[in-house]
């Protein structure tokens, strides 16, 4: 949201998750691109740059675009192929079009993935400074988007280094070795060429030579989870089925996956609204200089700080996020690397 009140961003991973969607209430030009459609009427104020901006990893995703008309791309690796979903908003209604072997699944998916199944009104506000975020931020709900694999892996890349370390290694591996979006593309809408991608599958994820993960700078440790949790890709994904901590520990299963990774996943893939992030290099500091002023606030203090919003504490962490109230920094930033030079 544009205005005095926008939030720097941030270094943590678990961001406000807030991407800029230009023109929401322009027409959809998407018509006679083909592809399947829906339309789906929301009950309450929806913000798609809200709700669907923590499932991007990084401004260049290939697997997520925004457009001038106002529309959210997303390619993804459903069930039952690659599909790509366009989702756009014109006088309070959904316009939804998705093409690919999953086209129907995105569709069918929807409504979820745009917050159906969170409820925000059991959220209490417990401070000033989240109850005025939540306020000017009415159209957030949390995503559901049913799909462990495609949060999970960029979540494993994203461990112990920077975002922008972990967002260019996902770039590069995914545009290698993915496939190219089915149907038009958002460039077919904007007047320029497409260049999405759908994630690799398992298979093709377990056949990357390790010196290609060398290039894309991701070392032996993050390469080997992944490649740990490729060979079980199906046992991660039946966790969609279960609530939240119990997927959590699931995911934790696989050597290398630890809290801080199961809850980046479950916080998209299942709309979990507890699923508070802990290890993160950043987020304690921000909650606790948000809530108490306590720039150094590590892990404990803020799971105490958080305590009042037992059931909700992903969502007042995202409100607090969202609120701008930040600690300036006060050293270096984390230098960047890239093994891919060595």
């Amino acid at each position: 949201m544009a205005g005095r009140f926008d939030p720097r961003p941030t270094r943590t991973t678990v961001r406000g998750g807030h991407v800029v969607v230009p023109g929401q209430a322009r027409a959809d030009r998407s018509g006679g691109l083909g592809g399947r459609t829906r339309r789906w009427v929301p009950p309450w104020p929806l913000d798609l740059g809200l709700v669907l901006g923590p499932l991007r990893r990084g401004p260049a995703d290939p697997t997520f675009r925004t457009t001038p008309d106002g529309a959210v791309w997303r390619a993804s690796l459903t069930p039952v192929g690659p599909g790509t979903l366009r989702v756009s908003m014109r006088a309070g209604v959904v316009e939804g079009a998705a093409w690919g072997p999953g086209a129907e699944w995105l569709l069918e998916q929807l409504p979820l993935m745009l917050g159906e199944s969170d409820d925000p009104d059991a959220f209490e506000p417990r401070h000033r400074l989240v109850a005025v975020a939540r306020h000017r931020r009415p159209g957030l709900r949390l995503t559901r988007t049913g799909l462990v694999l495609e949060s999970l892996i960029p979540s494993i890349l994203e461990q112990k280094v920077t975002t922008d370390e972990a967002y260019r290694a996902w770039r590069l591996l995914v545009r290698k070795y993915g496939v190219p979006a089915p149907g038009p593309g958002p460039g077919a809408v904007a007047g320029r060429g497409g260049g999405m991608f759908v994630m690799p599958s398992p298979r093709v994820w377990a056949l990357i030579p390790s010196w290609e993960w060398h290039r894309a700078g991701v070392d032996n440790k993050r390469a080997s989870t992944i490649l740990r949790v490729v060979q079980v890709a199906r046992r991660m994904e039946e966790a969609v089925g279960f609530e939240a901590g119990r997927a959590q520990e699931r995911l934790e299963v696989v050597a290398g996956v630890g809290p801080w990774t199961s809850a980046e996943v479950v916080q998209r893939s299942h709309g979990a609204a507890d699923a508070v992030t802990v290890g993160d290099l950043h987020l304690p500091g921000i909650v606790g200089y948000a809530l108490a002023g306590d720039r150094d606030a590590d892990d404990a203090v803020m799971l105490s700080l958080l305590e009042p919003y037992a059931g909700q504490r992903h969502r007042a962490a995202r409100l607090i996020l969202l609120s701008g109230r930040t600690p300036a920094r006060r050293q270096p930033r984390m230098p960047r690397g890239d093994i891919g030079r060595l």
